[in-house]
């Protein structure tokens, strides 16, 4: 029998007795939290109620339908090792708003790429390690806090602890985002490592301080500006090319042809953050364009949706889109 859109729906979700505190959060936070997102995107009719070692959600069969698709996602997190933060309940409560929801897994042997407890926490984010994993050169383009330098370098990481590749490159164009940074004191590595910083945070969250200062003295991981790469040949390795919007044509080709045997290349980028002259092409706009259909190369595209930052930054992302598109944006 037909249920009548109005009438009230109920639906009851069990809690494993040793998942309920992580699932609810000390004091009940991660519950307080989500009846806020509940109010904010379902509607004042949603309640979300604790009752043992299950939670109830009741309210509107859409909006109950909706938030009962963002519990079982966050459920499935915390069951794959997964911390439930302030920015993950908002992402599985918004994206259920919107009818999709958080990648719940992946195939057993993507799971095991994945250093610790990291996993991909948006669709977008699964297609990536996906690609990554089946692909020789992935291409990640999307907006900042999507997560495509950071789950490159876990990529790397694993693919290294798994002896499948000998080293680990990253790199980035030298291009200063609009500042003017003047003379730099020191030696080489001195004036290159303010524009790698970003490089060495996502690799300093993965490997301890003493075993990543054995690496690069060994040369098993080695982070460099682009133009570092001309002239070598680099096999065995997992290279990154972080920040590739502000590569020009030519530094693209010299990158990509550097690929050597049993290699992996993952070329990262935001097209609408492109910090060349303006008269300058984008190395990244003209390899999608060139490359696109080409067997073994895998183009992946996030959305703001698929920022894992602080929430705000997925409406500021999303204003500034909205403000371009209707003409408004900064000139």
């Amino acid at each position: 029998m037909a249920r009548n859109p109005e009438e009230a729906q109920r639906v009851v979700i069990p809690l494993g007795s040793e998942e309920a505190l992580a699932f609810l959060g000390q004091a009940d936070r991660n519950l307080k939290r989500l009846r806020s997102l509940f109010r904010t995107y379902l509607g004042d009719e949603v309640r979300l109620v604790s009752r043992g070692e299950q939670v109830e959600v009741l309210g509107p069969p859409e909006a109950v339908e909706k938030a009962e698709r963002a519990l079982r996602d966050l459920l499935a997190l915390l069951r794959q090792g997964a911390e439930l933060d302030e920015a993950t309940l908002e992402q599985a409560v918004r994206l259920a708003a919107e009818g999709e929801g958080l990648y719940q897994a992946t195939e057993p042997e993507l799971e095991l790429q994945l250093p610790g407890r990291l996993r991909p926490k948006t669709p977008g984010q699964k297609r990536y390690v996906e690609a990554i994993a089946r692909h020789d050169i992935t291409f990640g383009i999307g907006p900042a806090g999507t997560g495509k330098t950071y789950l490159a370098v876990a990529m790397a990481v694993s693919h290294l602890r798994a002896r499948r590749v000998k080293r680990i490159i990253l790199t980035r164009p030298a291009v200063e985002a609009g500042e003017k940074l003047g003379f730099l004191p020191g030696d080489i590595q001195a004036k290159v490592d303010p524009y790698l910083r970003p490089l060495y945070d996502a690799l300093f969250d993965m490997i301890d301080a003493e075993r990543f200062e054995q690496y690069l003295q060994s040369g098993i991981i080695e982070v460099a500006p682009l133009a570092f790469m001309r002239g070598r040949t680099l096999n065995d390795a997992f290279i990154i090319l972080d920040e590739a919007q502000n590569t020009t044509p030519e530094q693209m080709k010299m990158f990509l042809t550097r690929m050597g045997f049993s290699s992996k290349m993952v070329i990262t980028g935001d097209v609408t953050q492109i910090d060349l002259p303006k008269h300058q092409r984008s190395g990244l706009v003209e390899a999608v364009r060139i490359l696109k259909g080409i067997e073994g190369i895998a183009f992946v595209y996030f959305k703001e949706s698929d920022v894992v930052r602080h929430p705000l930054v997925a409406r500021i992302i999303k204003a500034y889109e909205e403000a371009e598109r209707g003409g408004g944006g900064a000139q």
